[in-house]
């Protein structure tokens, strides 16, 4: 796969960079999608010592130009495109009576559409190359709640959403799949903890210990090993596997 081209959003931090780097080992050429410029060169730099060339695209997937921006550097660079793994996007979690119709297009405009305009305008190169796309999704698509309505709304779209994507690949030889991480320990986790913990009368490293408990799981998982996942899923041992959404959780999800 050395001559292929895989574009990962998202790649400046956490899941994103974690994929970026462990996709540099299957594919030749990775393009690197973030907001963050010096963020994504970092990443660029673990790409790139892991054997891969980069291209760095700083890039607001949230507006509506911007996918059609990242896909024709993309050709004009490498000319194909192998594989899309769509991992940026941040949802406010905002209780549900609070979140104002901003707050609510913020979650939808960048990790929603954000990740279907990069496939839609990536779909023919995909089609060429018979290729693969990764939609990133969260358990809070199962269980939404008050608390994080944005975030499970959000999250149960995006699996829907690789399902039509999916459906479509049937006919067109693109395989497209979702991934559903559970608690990960990123800085975006870190953060969230933070603000929580104070409003529940802990330290941060209480609630640090806490969160894992009350989630029934024994630890909080790793980016690298979601970055795993997914490497599997944009791989050839995974070529008859499309339309599913796959959970990686620890076992937080107790349902058949």
């Amino acid at each position: 796969m050395k001559n292929t081209v895989a574009i990962v959003s998202g790649a400046s931090q956490g899941i994103g960079r974690e994929t970026a780097i462990r996709l540099a080992s299957d594919f030749g050429r990775l393009v690197l999608v973030a907001r963050s410029e010096e963020k994504l060169k970092q990443t660029a730099q673990r790409v790139e010592a892991a054997g891969a060339s980069s291209l760095v695209i700083v890039s607001d997937l949230g507006e509506p130009s911007a996918a059609a921006e990242v896909v024709e550097r993309t050709i004009g660079e490498f000319g194909r495109i192998d594989a899309v793994v769509n991992i940026a996007g941040a949802v406010p979690q905002v209780d549900l009576l609070e979140m104002t119709d901003a707050q609510w297009d913020a979650g939808l405009g960048l990790k929603l559409h954000g990740a279907r305009r990069l496939t839609v305008h990536a779909w023919k190169h995909l089609c060429a190359t018979n290729g693969a796309v990764v939609m990133t999704s969260g358990n809070s698509a199962l269980f939404p709640k008050a608390s994080y309505a944005a975030v499970g709304t959000v999250n149960a779209a995006i699996v829907a959403l690789a399902k039509a994507f999916a459906d479509l690949g049937i006919r067109d030889g693109v395989r497209v799949n979702s991934v559903l991480p559970g608690p990960v320990m990123t800085g975006r986790r870190r953060s969230y903890l933070a603000h929580w913990a104070p409003a529940h009368g802990m330290s941060f490293d209480e609630a640090l210990e806490s969160f894992p408990k009350e989630a029934g799981i024994a630890r909080y998982g790793e980016p690298r090993e979601i970055a795993e996942l997914m490497a599997f899923l944009v791989s050839p041992a995974a070529r008859w596997l499309t339309g599913t959404a796959v959970r990686m959780d620890g076992g937080e999800v107790k349902a058949v």
